[in-house]
């Protein structure tokens, strides 16, 4: 019979802790001591112990990494979340990703959509790809307008490492998105901040935007009463401002700031609104058809786009260019152009600039990668094993 230490290290060597670690790269081995006694339950115990802190916070090349809504959650905040969207912006500007445009499925019957998108930062050498969807209709039934899963992969083996929930993951990286446009194309003497919609998307907006710029006061306005209400009494929990709700749009476009984030098919904000020198984050238009901004507010602006190709088929600038009103060639260009500074947007005080975000899968991988750094540092997460 077999002593209960080399049972140990038999079982050690099956589980995989014994020799090497895929995931991380290096190699481990566990060595006895010739000059111990042999005491095989204390050795054992020590085989275990080694093993199990060497295996903690680890993935073996044939497991995937569950992360729940709720640990997603534990695991963001605003702050990182703005550092590394904007870093995957400053690669997009270097032309050092590899992400295709959104591939589209439409719902005609469901008034909804999905839709996939992947992306590779060469940079960091993270990959993966996000599932997203998004159906207005939703809360009717008490689901999510948006809901999502993103997949990150080894790009040594393209076998995933983790998948976890996205629906939270996007409205923080799209909020970032928004905080980082803020910082590099409005006015840096910015106080008053306006909202149309009060949705998850707007909550998040103003968290990224209060990271970056001392907000004095907030306006913001919907189609729902009790919408207002909640983000005025959620908001003003997280930023240090009087948040105000008003009855019409155009009361809440007197802002040096003003963030749109509705699902509109026609443009509900209008050129007579908008005061020179304003910025506009742009937000819900993120599929072909939809419009927030009268198109001669694009025709007076400086327009910067997250991507050229995505905003033109999907962004706020899609319907103007397929009616001819405005051409490619309008788009100032892409926010990571500025961030890099090729390119400057922003001339005086008196320019109008507009934010058109669509929304990247970069931001999703790399958002999902500090995520999935965090969980395995943390220890957190279930380990499923794929074959």
């Amino acid at each position: 019979m077999r002593s209960l230490c080399e049972s140990g290290r038999t079982y050690l060597k099956n589980l995989w802790f014994f020799n090497f670690d895929v995931t991380m790269g290096h190699g481990f081995r566990i060595r006895e001591n010739p000059r111990d006694p042999c005491n095989p339950c204390s050795r054992f115990e020590t085989y275990m112990q080694i093993a199990n802190n060497y295996y903690r916070g680890t993935i073996m090349e044939n497991q995937i990494l569950w992360l729940n809504k709720n640990e997603v959650e534990s695991l963001l905040d605003m702050k990182g979340t703005l550092q590394v969207v904007e870093e995957a912006f400053r690669q997009h500007g270097l032309k050092k990703v590899q992400m295709p445009p959104k591939l589209y499925l439409y719902f005609k019957n469901h008034n909804g959509d999905l839709r996939t998108m992947p992306a590779y930062l060469e940079e960091q050498d993270i990959t993966g790809v996000k599932i997203v969807n998004v159906h207005p209709d939703n809360p009717k039934i008490g689901l999510p307008t948006v809901m999502a899963l993103v997949i990150l992969n080894s790009t040594k083996t393209g076998a995933p490492l983790a998948v976890m929930d996205g629906t939270l993951l996007t409205d923080m990286r799209t909020g970032a998105a928004g905080g980082v446009a803020v910082k590099y194309l409005a006015r840096k003497n910015s106080k008053v901040v306006g909202f149309v919609g009060s949705g998850n998307q707007a909550k998040t907006q103003l968290m990224a935007i209060n990271e970056v710029l001392d907000i004095g006061e907030v306006k913001v306005t919907s189609i729902s009463e009790k919408s207002n209400l909640a983000f005025k009494d959620t908001m003003e929990k997280k930023v240090d401002c009087e948040i105000t709700a008003k009855r019409s749009i155009r009361e809440v476009c007197d802002c040096d700031i003003l963030v749109t984030t509705t699902p509109s098919r026609e443009p509900i904000v209008k050129n007579e609104w908008i005061a020179d020198g304003t910025h506009i984050n742009a937000i819900g238009a993120d599929a072909a058809g939809k419009e927030e901004l009268d198109p001669a507010i694009l025709k007076r602006a400086k327009v910067v786009v997250d991507d050229i190709p995505q905003a033109s088929h999907s962004g706020e600038v899609n319907v103007p260019i397929s009616k001819k009103l405005i051409s490619v060639k309008d788009i100032c260009c892409e926010l990571g152009e500025v961030i890099t500074g090729k390119k400057k947007a922003r001339m005086s005080d008196a320019d109008i600039t507009v934010f058109d975000s669509t929304g990247l899968a970069i931001q999703d991988v790399v958002t999902a990668d500090m995520v999935y750094q965090k969980a395995l540092k943390a220890n957190m997460g279930m380990k499923l094993q794929q074959f």
